[in-house]
């Protein structure tokens, strides 16, 4: 038993991969590779560190003595001194050269966009592997009829497939979101204390092009195009800020989906899938709650809410930086990927698991499409002789009265036999019913569908086919 607090985003939610990207594994791992790649930087802009001194330091990228470190930290009370001192240990030769010129945030802020940007990959591999799934699902079901809505109620009749259409619509924007700020990431590099890189400005005696020099081969070694042009000693808040709302973006669209699924189950037209052994509730044996989707709205809503911690982390910082967003900022931005991985790792299993009642849909959308048709059915009546404003006014009073009937009394819907047996309209039943094909009246959402897939997701799909295959897990 473990009597220690544990975040339920550290047992129950995301994927073991998220979990590691913030594991002080990762982490402390990625500090030593920075310190590398700044030795390395150095040596190569011609200070004195000699290839064995590298050499050792690489051999224990791997090999972290966290034990050393953490009794250190007791003392010191500084996280990175720490972990010098640590790597120091270890590295006799290279202890004096360990973290030259640089200051905590060289390998704290260069480490955490270096984790968001892995972070970011992983969650945009999780959308492109939704929307194949959606895509699938929405091919399948491009020509099924469902009563559409607006408001939840009744509306013109739209299809299952165009509708999910409208859920991968939200993922592309998702898409795009992540895609710009992926292609705007850069690391902090090395700008000392107050962003004036004045530590290497001693360090290279004064050679400005080798400090310039600097944080390119530094970004170029730890895979990035770049550094940001100024900083203070951190890079702007503003950065953790930008990308937690695009993980909020990421949340409404799940949140969304979910919502629409859940109603659906209420309808018992679409459900998430539910296990053999799986229980609904406690007390009523015979539920079949959707857990996925209402644990994805509640994740989603975490998500939401957590974006607001950068914003105002951000828009507090002081000059060329303050530390009061430390604290906030190892559990905000951690966090909120991990609810993010683990909201994807849900969607993913639903919408690869959905399960379709086409009987019920049809069922209930002919139950309100005679309401829907009235307008098909009025042009009708003119064509044979009808005056429509006064077809109008009938048809107005008997979808009144069938109404009625439906929510009053509960009966079915009988407009078409009112209409059939008034003389205005000059239609029978059997002519009226034969108006009531579900497909007259869905426009044109099967070609929209099929368009959208074609022009919109197979090109995602293609240039990211290396991706896909993966499959959602339920955790816990």
């Amino acid at each position: 038993m473990n009597n220690n607090y544990t975040s339920s985003l550290s047992e129950r939610y995301p994927s073991t991969e998220m979990k590691y990207l913030f594991s002080p594994e990762k982490k402390f791992i990625t500090w030593r590779k920075l310190w590398v790649a700044l030795a390395e930087a150095e040596k190569e802009l011609g200070l004195e560190i000699t290839d064995e001194q590298i050499e050792q330091l690489k051999s224990k990228v791997n090999d972290i003595n966290f034990e050393v470190a953490k009794e250190r930290e007791k003392i010191v009370r500084h996280d990175v001194m720490s972990h010098v001192y640590a790597y120091g240990i270890q590295c006799p030769d290279a202890k004096k050269i360990i973290h030259l010129g640089a200051t905590s945030c060289y390998v704290g802020d260069n480490t955490d966009l270096i984790i968001m940007t892995e972070a970011l990959i992983l969650l945009k591999n999780k959308i492109i592997n939704i929307i194949e799934k959606l895509s699938r699902f929405s091919t399948k079901y491009k020509d099924l009829p469902t009563l559409g809505f607006t408001h939840f109620q009744p509306a013109q009749p739209t299809t299952v497939g165009k509708r999910a259409t409208l859920w991968m619509m939200d993922l592309v924007l998702d898409l795009e979101d992540i895609d710009y700020t992926l292609s705007n990431m850069k690391l902090l590099g090395s700008k000392g204390t107050t962003g004036t890189q004045a530590s290497f400005l001693e360090l290279f005696d004064g050679n400005h092009d080798k400090v310039k020099s600097l944080d390119g081969i530094i970004a170029n070694k730890m895979g990035f195009a770049g550094c940001y042009p100024v900083s203070g000693q951190t890079y702007s808040r503003k950065i953790d800020s930008r990308v937690l709302n695009v993980l909020s973006g990421i949340a409404q669209s799940a949140h969304k989906f979910s919502n629409d699924v859940r109603l659906l189950q209420h309808l018992k037209e679409i459900e998430e899938p539910f296990e053999k052994e799986q229980i609904g509730s406690s007390a009523m044996a015979y539920k079949r709650n959707p857990m996925r989707c209402e644990r994805m709205a509640s994740l989603a809503n975490y998500v939401i809410c957590d974006a607001l911690n950068p914003a105002i982390t951000a828009s507090t910082q002081w000059f060329e930086r303050t530390l009061d967003d430390s604290a906030n900022k190892r559990i905000s931005i951690s966090e909120a990927f991990l609810a993010a991985d683990g909201i994807l790792e849900l969607y993913l299993n639903v919408a690869d698991g959905l399960v379709v009642y086409p009987n019920v849909i049809h069922t209930r959308l002919m139950s309100e499409l005679p309401f829907m048709a009235t307008e098909n059915i009025m042009m009708q009546a003119v064509k044979l002789g009808g005056d429509r404003q006064e077809l109008h006014e009938k048809i107005r009073v008997h979808s009144m009265e069938a109404g009625r009937l439906v929510k009053e009394e509960g009966k079915s819907n009988d407009l078409l036999e009112r209409i059939s047996n008034d003389s205005t309209f000059k239609l029978s039943l059997e002519e009226l019913n034969a108006l009531m094909n579900p497909e007259n009246f869905v426009g044109i959402a099967p070609q929209q569908t099929e368009e959208f897939i074609g022009t919109v997701i197979n090109p995602i799909l293609s240039a990211n086919k290396n991706v896909l295959g993966l499959k959602g897990q339920v955790h816990v």
